[in-house]
């Protein structure tokens, strides 16, 4: 049995600031005594964590970048299947990119739930707040069709789950957040709180919904464990303006943990040594302290 669980880290775009962000974080004395660490870059190759950071920056090679990004992406996936690793950290990646080398993929989360073959979903969480999406990456214009029932409920049960298994919260307490300005207001500017999300909340057992200029407030004042967010921006403008540089991206209902920073590629300071390596480092600690939870409940080797 590994005596600390050992984690595959992706450098992400070969333009940004992925390599950069990964070398200082392996320098950190917490990130050396939680785990080992295996670098995962172009087609599933190890590769140096002292890589010249940048070195893609004006290479104006869009597509390969993109390409490079995702080959790494499912090398990693492939090591976490074969056990090779415990757990998967995600350096940031350009989603024009991606999709230019070939992916078709909004981003990690989705890419990471085709390759496992899961239903997901995108936790932002940090020591102030935890936010789950009900939805990802789309435009706002199709939210209100995406916002479903089924959607809410799935969220709301991965929450629970992540929130017992991973954080040791026996009953979590969960707040859904309105979709509309006040919740509708009674109706006045929309009746999907009413119509669709109060239901799933009292399906689900959890508050609200609550506007969400209050219950972001409300869960880090302490009222809530986390917030399940109806779209991607009122819950990650929430997230990143209570914990910018400090919160980690957690991917729920993977079979294996899986983290990143909470920031992108950065590529425009690429290559200057100015990119500050907070985030990655807690990423990596949370997905360290996640992998050995895994590893004892198992009995992993």
């Amino acid at each position: 049995m590994r005596s600390r669980p050992r984690l595959a880290i992706t450098l992400g775009d070969p333009r940004g600031i992925g390599a950069e962000i990964v070398r200082k974080a392996l320098g950190d004395a917490r990130v050396a005594a939680a785990c080992e660490t295996v670098i995962v870059g172009a087609a599933g190759l190890d590769i140096r964590p002292d890589i010249a950071v940048g070195s893609w920056r004006n290479s104006g090679e869009f597509a390969d970048a993109g390409r490079l990004a995702g080959a790494a992406i499912e090398r990693a996936v492939e090591m976490a299947a074969a056990g090779e690793v415990d757990g998967i950290v995600t350096a940031p990646i350009d989603k024009a990119a991606l999709h230019a080398g070939g992916y078709d993929f909004p981003g990690h989360t989705e890419m990471l739930a085709a390759l496992t073959n899961s239903r997901t979903a995108m936790m932002l969480a940090s020591d102030r707040l935890r936010v789950v999406l009900a939805t990802t990456h789309i435009a706002l214009r199709d939210v209100p069709a995406a916002v479903t029932p089924d959607a809410l409920a799935w969220a709301a049960r991965l929450t629970r789950d992540g929130l017992r298994r991973w954080y040791g919260i026996a009953e979590p307490r969960l707040a859904l957040c309105a979709m509309n300005p006040h919740a509708g207001d009674g109706g006045r500017f929309g009746d999907e709180d009413e119509r669709i999300l109060r239901p799933v909340a009292r399906d689900e057992g959890l508050s609200g919904p609550f506007p969400a200029d209050t219950v972001f407030v409300r869960a880090m004042r302490g009222e809530f464990d986390a917030v399940i967010a109806p779209y991607h921006d009122v819950g990650m403008t929430a997230i990143k303006v209570a914990s910018f540089g400090h919160a980690v991206n957690v991917t729920l209902g993977l079979p294996f943990p899986r983290t990143s920073p909470d920031h992108g590629t950065a590529i425009d300071i690429a290559g200057k040594d100015r990119a500050d390596a907070g985030s990655m480092i807690e990423a990596i600690l949370e997905c360290a302290k996640f992998a050995a939870l895994k590893t004892t409940a198992t009995g992993d080797s």
